[in-house]
């Protein structure tokens, strides 16, 4: 299998980064984080693009940062939580050991609140979480090797409940 060793989806907020760089360690391999990508090509946040252009260019800016990175990277691999609505994406996570973290409405607007750098939940956190769950929810779990629950856990069991989840061994 070439391209990242993992690659994380699911969510905002459900904790891909810090389980991402988790799992890296663990494994003994890099991080990368396909939201970082764009905020350093673009040299702006990713709800300033929102504002500036539009949803739809910032989906074809991370459609272009995910292809890169499943090309250019072999470790630890976090995508934006729209990544996957594009169905090119998806086609290109075929075959890659994909987790997906999931959490409940509850849970995810405890985390996210109202976060302005989250522009698809800038007006009612709770009613657009679920929204965008209920369109999203299926894509991530035919997209996923593997799904984790992440409500009510730790990174670090969260971390582990990966790992074993993708019979992943430690380095």
């Amino acid at each position: 299998m070439s391209g990242p060793l993992v690659v994380l989806v699911g969510p905002m907020g459900v904790g891909k980064s810090t389980v991402g760089q988790l799992l890296a360690e663990r494994l003994g391999v890099s991080y990368r984080d396909t939201d970082d990508d764009i905020v350093a090509e673009q040299g702006r946040t990713i709800a300033e693009i929102f504002v500036d252009e539009g949803e739809a260019a910032f989906r074809a800016i991370e459609k272009a940062a995910v292809r890169r990175a499943l090309v250019e990277h072999d470790g630890v691999l976090a995508l934006g939580g729209g990544a996957i609505l594009d169905a090119d994406t998806r086609a290109l996570l075929a075959g890659q050991r994909v987790a997906y973290l999931s959490m409940d409405v509850e849970e995810a607007v405890k985390r996210t609140g109202l976060n302005a750098a989250r522009p698809l939940l800038a007006v009612n956190p709770r009613k657009q979480w679920r929204e965008l769950m209920e369109a999203r929810r299926h894509l991530y779990e035919e997209t996923a090797t593997a799904v984790v629950a992440t409500d009510g856990r730790t990174p670090e069991e969260v971390t582990e409940a990966a790992l074993d989840a993708l019979e992943l061994k430690e380095a």
